[in-house]
């Protein structure tokens, strides 16, 4: 089967052509750039243009959409909707089954556990163009002219994830470099942590089976964690004290007029306010799946990181 992945280089589309390759697939990696990794075939596209999504899906079985675009809401507003519509069309023309990698932003905030049948109640713009997206391809599912899955994944950790991701921002990196390492808001409330190799191996299962499709799933996330125990657990197989600060929200809306990424950032901090909570019974249930504990998760990120480390950076790695 022809596996495609829009998005190549990112960290879930990073960890998932991994994933593919291991099960010795055909893997198409579409970017902008002509990322590429050993054993896959690399393809340039824009996928905000219809033309160059249609070329890029051609021939293809399945395809996963695992973009991700600049943290600004302006960004997303006007090419998120426009990149969905292109690859459910592309998909259409190719009849290829659409597997779309989905965040939690449409939620808002949630009291008590986040599964597959909580409503859309966005507290941010970031959530609100992220359930016009999904809406746009549960749109299309309705009417039977795709068939697609949406999985979805709470805040990422793991291999690949370094630039996107928070708990390596603030913790790994820190730490690995002998700082303290630094918690947002509140480092006792529980907080839910997808590992990217957990998600990869989500998707793969979801769309090896028909009766997945047009549906929305849970992607395997271990139960929620407090900030400072999973700050422990990085320092413990670091060797390390665990020091940390915590971070509040004047010091980040202060730092928001001088870092326009921490600006964006800010309308999302009531996911750090509050208990985080990502359910995926679901998904466990039917495939009999145990997600990676974090402290294997922890483990095995370590791992990566110093083997990335003990070469030259460059922005393959650093995704």
């Amino acid at each position: 089967m022809k596996h495609t992945i829009l998005g190549a280089g990112g960290s879930i589309g990073n960890a998932l052509a991994h994933e593919l390759l291991k099960s010795n697939e055909d893997v198409r990696l579409v970017s902008r750039s002509g990322y590429h990794i050993k054993g896959a075939e690399p393809f340039i596209a824009d996928l905000t243009s219809l033309k160059e999504t249609v070329k890029s899906v051609k021939d293809s079985d399945i395809v996963y959409l695992c973009v991700g675009l600049p943290y600004d809401s302006q960004i997303w507003a006007t090419n998120w909707p426009r990149i969905m519509n292109n690859t459910i069309n592309a998909c259409a023309n190719a009849n290829s089954k659409l597997v779309f990698f989905d965040n939690v932003y449409m939620y808002g905030r949630v009291h008590g556990k986040m599964t597959e049948t909580t409503p859309y109640n966005p507290s941010s713009k970031k959530g609100e163009i992220r359930a016009r997206v999904a809406s746009i391809l549960e749109d299309e599912i309705r009417k039977k002219n795709i068939m697609a899955i949406i999985a979805r994944a709470a805040d990422l950790y793991g291999p690949f994830a370094t630039k996107s991701s928070l708990p390596y921002i603030m913790a790994f990196s820190n730490l690995m470099n002998y700082k303290k390492a630094q918690w947002l808001i509140d480092a006792y409330d529980l907080h839910s942590f997808t590992y990217t190799v957990d998600a990869a191996k989500g998707m793969m299962l979801l769309s090896s089976m028909e009766e997945c499709y047009n549906q929305t799933w849970h992607l395997p996330t271990s139960d929620a964690i407090d900030g400072e125990t999973f700050i422990h657990i990085i320092a413990r197989v670091l060797g390390l004290d665990p020091d940390y600060t915590v971070l509040n929200k004047w010091t980040l809306k202060l730092a928001g007029y001088f870092d326009k990424t921490i600006a964006e950032s800010y309308e999302m901090l009531y996911q750090s306010e509050y208990n985080y909570i990502f359910d995926s019974t679901r998904f466990n249930d039917f495939f009999n799946y145990s997600p990676t504990s974090y402290f294997d998760g922890i483990n095995e990120t370590i791992e990566f990181l110093k083997a990335k480390l003990s070469r030259p950076l460059t922005d393959k790695f650093l995704v």
